[in-house]
């Protein structure tokens, strides 16, 4: 029997409004996410791509609800996350928890790790006062820390350390979704490992779905089901995993994967070298926004904006030559 997807982002948007000069009284916007539909299924982990600034976390904010899209929806459940408020909205908020990037910078240096485990217990009182410190030992256990660390302040731990306790965190309120913004990036490889493993079993023992941004492109071919890429705010391709990163159908993903540093040098490795920069935000160009940098830009990219379409079986792709790039 299907499922019905845990999240369905349809047609969101969101644009930073910018003041003009007072004399000219200019008005501009940031087009940061302009027109994303994604759907992440009950239980998967859906990996999101892109170069900075590409709109990864303008997304990620939004899913969040910490920000307002200027236009679109996100459904979690069956529900439009951005109609809630109030009590309804803080209720929600119990099933999508998020793991940022800077382990210690996420921890407040004034609370101890009881403190900083225990906080959303007290917060959205789901246990009685008496039993929130033996939750949290458990919470600690499960994440691969001990009592020894309960009395300790984040800069007493590692980084690795200090990520587990806010996984840790994250976990303490049951949630559904963990959004996983560059949770490993501020991390040695080795550690990195670690909390990639962790969060893997974790996902199999408590049954949770995971958003996974990163820029680390190996970590997300290794713990992603299907992945999404971004360029300049838009969705330019999605699909599973392994069938993206074999064979990418945007020249945008091309480039992207072709640049992952190789441990053993292969003579039939591909690198595309992309031409110029990322344009700006503010005045992106038209049609597809990628024809600027495409080595296989023709006169239709530069007027005609590519529909986000169904290329193969599961492959989705916004480009007018998908399948003769």
């Amino acid at each position: 029997m299907l499922t019905a997807p845990l999240v369905q982002i349809r047609s969101i948007s969101k644009h930073f409004h910018l003041p003009g000069g007072w004399l000219s009284g200019e008005v501009r916007h940031v087009y940061a996410v302009d027109g994303v539909d994604l759907v992440i299924e009950t239980g998967e982990t859906l990996g999101l791509v892109g170069e900075s600034g590409c709109g990864k976390t303008t997304l990620r904010r939004i899913i969040l609800r910490l920000i307002e899209p200027t236009a679109g929806q996100v459904l979690f459940a069956g529900r439009d996350l951005t109609t809630l408020k109030g009590g309804e909205m803080r209720a929600m908020r119990q099933q999508i928890q998020v793991v940022f990037q800077n382990p210690l910078s996420s921890l407040s240096p004034r609370f101890k790790v009881e403190q900083i485990v225990a906080e959303p217990l007290v917060t959205h009182r789901i246990l009685p006062k008496q039993q929130i410190h033996g939750q949290v030992l458990e919470l600690l256990e499960q994440v691969g820390l001990g009592k020894q660390h309960i009395d300790r302040f984040p800069h007493e731990l590692s980084g690795g350390q200090c990520q587990r306790v806010a996984i840790a965190r994250a976990l303490s309120v049951n949630p559904r979704l963990l959004v996983l913004d560059e949770p490993t990036s501020a991390l040695d490889v080795s550690v990195q490992a670690q909390i990639i493993n962790l969060l893997e079993d974790l996902k199999k023992s408590h049954g949770l779905t995971y958003l996974f941004i990163s820029h680390d492109l190996n970590v997300v071919q290794h713990i992603s089901d299907r992945i999404g890429v971004m360029y300049l705010g838009r969705l330019v391709e999605f699909g599973p995993s392994e069938a993206v990163f074999n064979e990418p159908l945007h020249p945008y993903t091309k480039a992207l994967f072709g640049a992952i540093p190789l441990p053993v040098v292969d003579r039939d490795h591909e690198l595309t070298i992309l031409e110029g920069s990322v344009p700006s935000p503010v005045n992106p160009p038209s049609g597809c926004r990628f024809h600027t940098r495409c080595p296989y830009v023709q006169e239709i990219c530069k007027q005609n904006q590519p529909e986000f379409r169904q290329a193969r079986p599961e492959r989705f792709v916004a480009c007018h030559f998908a399948e003769t790039n």
